[in-house]
């Protein structure tokens, strides 16, 4: 499982315009007023606050209440201000929202999600099925599915954590029940084709017969089931979600041991290329790009071949010294036609060439014998390919390398260390 985990400092911003000066006196709260909102309401945030219209508060109190707006993880950054006039107080609190996650569930076969959502919502009005990376939300989302789920089992612990989402960009923030889950019985396609597909036979038993959990399932998805319908010009096939298919009330007896899977798949049209258009490129043509992706107006759109374009692009940007080109597609499609047409942002940044060579972990014949390997000289421009090719070499043709010295090393540390100054790439290699 791909996990991204993230780091997170709480600190409150807080800007305090008083008049007349306060002090330490206290004053009527007549009003919580809120600035910069985009997702929550200002009666939503202003209950994060825990200030409540009619009571007595001081400077220290508005003070915790931006920090708890803070600690929520849902705002960045809070800053406040507010104004006395005969003894009632009105509070302005300026907020910038945090990034905000999709919600999803990983082994919960016992519930749908829509339950699941109903039961945050319930005790957090706020939510709408996305929630911030971390924070007290995030905490008390955990508890209350904790509270919720242990209807069925008492024991049960509520984990989470960001991952990145197999089946869509960006990442999620992930629930996940920690102890024994059902097992999958089997796992079934609305699509009768891949039933009968022989590579989806070949994998269904990473899937089979293990614990549920629609992570592993969606990697599944993504890894093996996507590539098919790429293949054959299916751009939007759309796959999944999974689905739990019991009979019956699941909340009102024991779930089997063993569950069934199902999982929807509408492949859709398929598209044909119609073409690309590139723009940022100046050190490497059009012509020769287009060349590069190796497709043709009115081919079948195979998109495992266009994400293999795509990549030959970037290493054609790597042999020339373009180590940090970057090549953003952008894809259009005619559902109308059946075509795909894309356009390709090339940012080709510095171009770098090669400057020197630093090895450690290897003896000096070691050394001398690298060295006269490498084909690089200082001033060239920086091939990468040739790069990659020579650390293959060092990795499953040492022979090629190091001629009849016997040299001994498990593994090569690697890593271009780039000096955007004076446009030069220093090569490190490191034997253990």
């Amino acid at each position: 499982m791909r996990i991204r985990r993230a780091s997170f400092l709480f600190t409150a911003f807080l800007a305090i315009f008083v008049s007349p000066p306060v002090h330490a006196q206290t004053a009527t709260l007549r009003e919580v007023r809120v600035e910069g909102a985009k997702h929550l309401t200002e009666a939503q945030i202003g209950s994060l606050t825990g200030l409540a219209a009619g009571s007595q508060v001081g400077r220290k109190d508005l003070q915790d209440a931006a920090d708890a707006l803070v600690h929520t993880g849902l705002f960045a950054k809070v800053n406040f201000k507010f104004d006395t006039h005969n003894d009632n107080l009105v509070v302005t609190f300026h907020v910038e929202e945090n990034p905000r996650l999709p919600v999803s569930y990983d082994n919960f076969p016992w519930y749908s999600d829509s339950e699941l959502d109903d039961a945050l919502r319930k005790e957090l009005p706020f939510y709408d099925g996305h929630l911030p990376e971390v924070g007290r939300v995030v905490e008390r989302a955990a508890a209350v599915l904790k509270a919720f789920v242990s209807a069925r089992d008492p024991q049960v612990e509520i984990a989470h954590q960001v991952v990145l989402s197999p089946l869509s960009d960006g990442s999620e923030q992930q629930f996940s029940v920690e102890g024994p889950v059902p097992k999958i019985a089997k796992l079934e396609f609305s699509d009768p084709k891949l039933t009968e597909d022989l590579a989806v036979r070949a994998h269904i038993a990473e899937i089979v017969e293990h614990p549920y959990s629609r992570m592993t399932i969606n990697i599944f998805l993504a890894e093996q089931i996507r590539p098919i319908y790429q293949q054959q010009g299916f751009l939007q096939a759309k796959i999944g979600p999974a689905e739990v298919r019991l009979s019956g009330n699941p909340n009102q007896q024991k779930l089997a041991e063993q569950i069934p899977v199902y999982v929807p798949c509408v492949p859709g049209a398929i598209y044909r290329w119609k073409g690309v258009e590139w723009k940022g490129n100046a050190a490497i043509s059009s012509i020769t790009l287009t060349k590069t992706m190796g497709l043709k107006a009115g081919d079948v759109a195979n998109g495992q071949a266009i994400e293999g374009g795509w990549e030959r692009v970037q290493e054609e940007y790597g042999q020339r010294g373009f180590l940090e080109a970057k090549v953003t597609p952008v894809a259009a499609y005619d559902d109308s036609a059946h075509t795909a047409a894309y356009e390709v942002s090339i940012v080709e940044g510095q171009v770098y060439r090669y400057g020197s060579m630093t090895i450690s972990g290897m003896s000096l014949a070691g050394e001398r014998k690298i060295k006269e390997a490498w084909s690089m000289k200082p001033g060239d421009l920086f091939d990468k390919k040739v790069f990659e090719d020579f650390l293959f070499r060092l990795d499953s043709h040492r022979e090629t390398v190091f001629k009849d010295l016997p040299v001994h090393y498990d593994t090569v540390g690697h890593f271009l260390q780039t000096d955007p100054a004076k446009g030069t790439v220093e090569v490190l290699l490191d034997f253990k």
